[in-house]
């Protein structure tokens, strides 16, 4: 039995929501707890490697050397991709997320990042893949800004009294904005959601890990690895690794092979709302009227530019697209 392309998007769409919801839940009841956010990435990069580096050098036997591989053949990618991608969808977002988590609230994180996602991505799409913005596209977008200004607003005011959660705000933002580069750069590459992942997940074991041990064997970075259980260790790296990483990263690149970069994002309009209720349900977070009404614009908005790219004539300008970054790969 054989899926379509919207068939396998549809069950990756699926997938994308459950595990990014999980990741916004357990990043925020990890941070301070024992590790610190330089630790996870690092976990995060290791249960990844476990798993795509073999894979990457399995698939990339008899062409090693030549310009289609890259990294010793870890990566099946050109060296161009692989940095360029892997940069902003491996180590620096990563990083991002998870010092973001010790400064802001698990709700804040679920209207801020999932939320501003199609916004970032809308603005980078019409920038290099000159997609339309319509004006019910453009009405969904004011909503998120304006449910983001929500959530932030009351931070920045927090601030005059010595409160830090703006901080964690602004660094969700940066995380989203990293990935938002990443999905739209997939879109225009045209890549395979397994050689992307695979090619991240390389540049990062290559180039993270072996900063995070000279650092700390410097003593310029601190750690708490020595001093974590195992069990935290080893959950981390299987969920952060190999599920966020791994499983997600396939997911969400298929997902964007099916549905284009702003239509993909705009699939996360459950994010925000089953994120906030388990930071609720599990880590026993407030909802103020702000978060609440953050969230109901944020999903607002995501909802009208789900409908804006359901438009035929946005689809037919995404196809169109689609078909120049094919030529241009």
């Amino acid at each position: 039995m054989r899926f379509t392309t919207r068939q396998l998007g549809a069950v990756a769409a699926v997938v994308t929501v459950a595990i990014w919801t999980g990741f916004i839940i357990i990043g925020r009841a990890s941070a301070g707890r024992t590790l610190l956010p330089f630790d996870i990435a690092l976990l995060r990069i290791l249960g990844a490697s476990a798993v795509l580096l073999p894979w990457g050098l399995w698939l990339t036997r008899g062409r090693r050397g030549s310009h289609e591989t890259s990294l010793g053949g870890l990566s099946p990618l050109p060296l161009r991709v692989t940095v360029v991608c892997g940069l902003v969808g491996g180590p620096l977002y990563a990083v991002l997320c998870y010092a973001g988590f010790f400064y802001a609230p698990a709700a804040h994180a679920s209207v801020l990042m999932p939320g501003s996602l199609p916004l970032w991505t809308a603005l980078l799409a019409a920038a290099l893949l000159h997609d339309r913005i319509t004006a019910p596209r453009a009405l969904g977008l004011a909503c998120i800004v304006a449910g983001a200004l929500l959530v932030g607003g009351s931070s920045l005011r927090a601030s005059l009294n010595g409160g830090e959660v703006w901080k964690g705000d602004v660094i969700f933002l940066a995380a989203a904005f990293c990935w938002s580069v990443y999905s739209v750069l997939a879109r225009q590459y045209q890549l395979n959601p397994v050689l992307a992942t695979i090619a991240i997940t390389a540049f990062a074991g290559l180039t993270y890990v072996p900063v995070f041990a000279l650092l700390v064997q410097a003593g310029v970075l601190p750690t708490r690895l020595g001093v974590a259980p195992w069990r935290e260790i080893a959950f981390q790296a299987l969920f952060q690794g190999v599920g966020s990483v791994v499983i997600s990263g396939i997911a969400f690149v298929q997902m964007v092979r099916a549905f284009g970069p702003v239509r993909s994002t705009l699939i996360t309009a459950l994010v925000p709302g089953l994120s906030a209720l388990g930071a609720v349900l599990l880590l026993g977070e407030p909802l103020g009227w702000n978060l609440l009404a953050g969230l109901a614009l944020v999903t607002a908005g995501i909802l009208l530019g789900v409908r804006a790219a359901q438009a035929p004539s946005t689809i037919k300008t995404e196809a169109a697209s689609a078909g120049a970054a094919g030529a241009r790969g």
